[in-house]
């Protein structure tokens, strides 16, 4: 792919102290002619197979779900990631990613593909022996096969390691028995194998390849959800499950590292899908605006209907620009462990980027939950009619914020991360913090630059310092105690989120510009528009956590800091997203 060739990867963390440059950024606008193609297959796929059939998809009409992920299975868009040699098509990071993009606005559908494909199939991918994946890889990418993944329990979801879940070696040696329940499994329904995480003698956290028709397995019945209801959703009971040694998944005591890695990738996918189906809502938002009449003309000629327009397309722009710089960071890191003859690269790769998955996973979500909830806002009465598909939209969208670990979890390890590495000595920010401590007491800079995109990439490179103070001022202050102090790490991670998405914006936006991309002005408004609001955002952030840890002229003089870095020029915001909306109601619909 040779505009995916020219992209630049950067430490995973390392946006926060490492310059990037557009032009070696990838973008969306670099997809090139077979992803073009996979991105119109997977748009007929759901017109043709997926919205005819969304209502029986949400009356559990029985064999429809399993039949639309044999007829995905069929199109090759099950194995797009899994090598040729398992019946897969071997595509690269991006274009699976892309996939999980494109087939997100499908619903439930979007659920239980994700759950097949990702943590359903990727564990036995990656940790699996060579005798387990060619007895059910194949299977799994065409579908014939169903994955699922059975971690969380009654009393243990995000604390995973808190399983009681228990297998037992039996007398003869040969095989495993299985005790214990599983809640909140998705494809439970109708899944021929099963992921399941269980500690050996009550305290080697393992995990294990489960089949359907093993006795002592049993079902619960399908669960009544807010959303996703065409989702299949059950318990698993284990009462004395026996299954074969020969299905033991990894390393004995080794599970946590196959549920931890096989989470980041399912984080990033999580934003992918979720980008999908924001744009649908997009879609049907403006549709709607421009065909309900109030007061004798369409709703979509106010200017209240033309912010939320505008600012969906703005939170959406900036979701899909972070999420795909990622995915190609990874698939970059990928091909390099291939070659340096590393196992399990994609593995390495995801771990490597872990923060960014997090982050994905929270604002990806989260910008979901905001259109969803503006285009129920826009539809009005008729949006809290299940006669209209948005009311269905916001149903569906809320667990997002839940599945791959809470957003509260993510926020956490967003922040956990880094300063672990930093303990490590796997990412530098210690020094930079120093450097913005010794900045504060330094005379302010009022030099400027009137280089194209100067000024915003200053105000994103002081977010990055207003960061670093109150990251590395906590650190100091509070040391060891700060794990416990998580209303300050959860000011600190929005900072971080709203500054990467900030830089995604402008170097998708320069690079834009710079190709001379016919939407590139509205881009630029985009990035703007973003940043000014994530300005006044970091500020309250910043504000917050300093005010949680600092006192006296220690305090003074850090609000003063944070003050200091989050200064941007005035920007008429009104207009900029009166721009955007009038794109958006030329187009109906999301037009990038």
């Amino acid at each position: 792919m040779e505009a995916q060739a020219v992209a630049q990867s950067i430490q995973g963390g390392g946006f926060l102290i490492q310059p990037s440059d557009p032009q070696n950024t990838f973008t969306p606008e670099d997809f090139n002619e077979e992803q073009q193609m996979i991105i119109q297959m997977c748009a007929e796929f759901l017109e043709k197979d997926i919205i005819p059939n969304i209502v029986d998809m949400d009356a559990q009409k029985p064999g429809l779900m399993p039949s639309l992920l044999e007829k995905a299975g069929e199109l090759g868009l099950l194995g797009a990631a899994f090598p040729e040699k398992y019946g897969g098509l071997g595509k690269d990071f991006v274009t699976a990613t892309l996939v999980n993009e494109c087939l997100g606005g499908g619903h439930s559908f979007a659920v239980a593909m994700a759950a097949h494909n990702g943590i359903g199939s990727l564990p036995i991918l990656y940790f699996g022996t060579e005798a387990q994946k060619q007895k059910f890889i194949p299977k799994l990418a065409t579908g014939e096969m169903k994955g699922a993944y059975a971690l969380t329990e009654p009393g243990s979801g995000s604390d995973a390691l808190g399983a009681k879940t228990t297998a037992t070696l039996t007398a003869d040696g040969k095989s495993y028995a299985l005790n214990g329940q599983k809640i909140w499994i998705t494809n439970a329904g109708f899944a021929d194998v099963f992921t399941v995480f269980a500690k050996i003698d009550g305290d080697k956290f393992s995990a294990f390849i489960v089949e359907r028709n093993t006795p002592g397995l049993t079902f619960g019945e399908e669960e009544h959800k807010m959303g996703i209801k065409g989702s299949s959703t059950r318990q698993l009971f284990f009462e004395n499950c026996v299954i074969p040694k020969e299905n033991l998944l990894g390393e004995i005591g080794k599970g946590h590292i196959i549920a931890f890695n096989i989470l980041n990738i399912g984080r990033l996918k999580l934003c992918a899908a979720t980008s999908g189906g924001a744009k649908l809502s997009v879609k049907a938002s403006v549709i709607y605006a421009k065909t309900r009449i109030q007061f004798k003309v369409p709703i979509a000629s106010f200017g209240a209907i033309q912010h939320k327009l505008a600012e969906m397309v703005v939170r959406l722009f900036a979701a899909e620009s972070a999420l795909f710089r990622t995915a190609q960071w990874i698939d970059d890191k990928e091909k390099e462990l291939e070659a340096a003859g590393k196992e399990d690269a994609l593995l390495g790769a995801a771990e490597e980027y872990a923060i960014e998955c997090a982050m994905l996973k929270v604002l990806g979500s989260e910008a979901l939950d905001f259109v969803v909830d503006e285009g129920v806002q826009i539809f009005g009465g008729n949006g809290f009619s299940d006669e209209y598909n948005i009311s269905r939209a916001y149903r569906d969208s809320r667990i997002n914020r839940i599945f791959e670990g809470t957003n509260e979890i993510n926020r956490l390890l967003t922040v956990d991360m880094y300063l672990k590495r930093a303990m490590k000595n796997r990412i530098n920010i210690m020094g930079p913090a120093m450097a913005v401590q010794k900045e504060l007491m330094s005379i302010p800079d009022f030099d400027t630059d009137d280089a194209p995109f100067a000024a915003e990439q200053k105000v994103i490179a002081n977010f990055k310092k207003a960061i670093l103070m109150c990251a590395g001022g906590a650190a100091q202050k509070l040391m060891m105690q700060l794990e416990h102090e998580q209303e300050i790490l959860m000011n600190i991670a929005d900072m971080l989120i709203d500054t990467f998405q900030a830089e995604c914006c402008l170097l998708r936006a320069m690079k834009m510009k710079g190709n001379n991309n016919p939407n590139a002005d509205l881009a630029i408004d985009i990035a703007r528009t973003f940043i000014y609001d994530a300005a006044d955002r970091i500020n309250n952030a910043g504000r917050n956590a300093i005010n949680g840890f600092a006192t006296g002229d220690e305090q003074r003089m850090m609000l003063m800091g944070v003050k200091r870095f989050t200064k941007s020029d005035s920007f008429n915001t009104k207009d900029s997203r009166r721009r955007i909306a009038a794109k958006v109601i030329e187009t109906e619909k999301y037009f990038f």
